[in-house]
């Protein structure tokens, strides 16, 4: 299909390496609303690039406390 445009798809990626702050709040904010104005997809990508310094307690906090402040 000869100029057919793909969906719009962006994603929050933090690393679970401590607590989430007001940037990452930030960054998802922008994230989440610039797919939903597209019509596009807002995804979560856990980043444990990191082994040494991921931690589960962090991961956890990132599906529990991380989205209070979420738009979704």
């Amino acid at each position: 299909m000869a100029g057919a445009l793909t969906p719009y798809k962006t994603r929050f990626a933090p690393s679970p390496t401590g607590a989430l702050h007001l940037g990452h709040a930030y960054s998802a904010l922008i994230g989440s609303r610039r797919a939903m104005n597209q019509g596009g997809q807002f995804l979560l990508r856990i980043e444990d690039i990191d082994k040494p310094r991921c931690k589960p307690t962090f991961e956890e906090a990132i599906f529990t406390d991380g989205w209070r402040f979420s738009p979704l």
